[in-house]
């Protein structure tokens, strides 16, 4: 049991650890939380850092969420332990202990614990993404909506039951957190891909 605690605390420590952030640090650029969107995300990092620290932001969000649903996995752990790891990761990058409980939108966290869970609920959800972004140009549409449909495809892939709740939460944690963003989708003030 100790054990089962540990694992989803350093899950949470790792979501924990903002890619934005650190990145924007090394590379020399403003705070990603004081320009822009305000945002500690990759969208955001685009805007104001260009395409290779996005492109850095991105994989390390997107790590942290896979790296603990692999390790759970690779010792053994249950379809429930998998999504509470997952899900812790997850939390911590919206409210980092690091960084005053101020994170990102949990866009590629998410994906990174949903690959991690199953792969072809992740490349659905990737294609999904893809698409509407091409069409629409606006990243945080086609996340939304990608991620709508994480629950459905999950369970038409007979994805666990647990791990199926865990993925309507998650989506639920996504909307709450683009709130903004849907608002400005409403008044067709949202930005899109690449714009600054």
């Amino acid at each position: 049991m100790d054990s089962l605690y540990l694992l989803i605390l350093f899950s949470y420590l790792l979501g924990s650890i903002s890619a934005a952030i650190i990145t924007c640090k090394l590379m020399g650029l403003p705070d990603p939380r004081t320009l822009g969107s305000n945002n500690p995300g990759a969208t955001n990092v685009l805007r104001i850092g260009g395409k290779k620290a996005a492109a850095l932001t991105l994989l390390g969000d997107f790590l942290k969420g896979l790296i603990p649903v692999l390790i759970t996995r690779a010792i053994g752990g249950g379809d429930e332990l998998l999504g509470m790891v997952g899900f812790a990761a997850f939390i911590g990058h919206l409210y980092p202990i690091f960084f005053g409980f101020r994170g990102g939108k949990g866009v590629a966290t998410a994906f990174g614990v949903i690959i991690g869970l199953s792969l072809p609920v992740a490349l659905v959800a990737a294609g999904v993404w893809l698409v509407i972004a091409k069409v629409f140009k606006i990243s945080s549409l086609a996340a939304l909506i990608a991620a709508m449909m994480t629950p459905a495809v999950g369970w038409y892939l007979n994805m666990p039951e647990s791990q199926i709740y865990m993925l309507a939460v998650l989506v639920l944690f996504l909307i709450w957190r683009h709130r903004s963003n849907i608002e400005k989708l409403f008044n067709g003030g949202e930005g899109q891909i690449g714009g600054r």
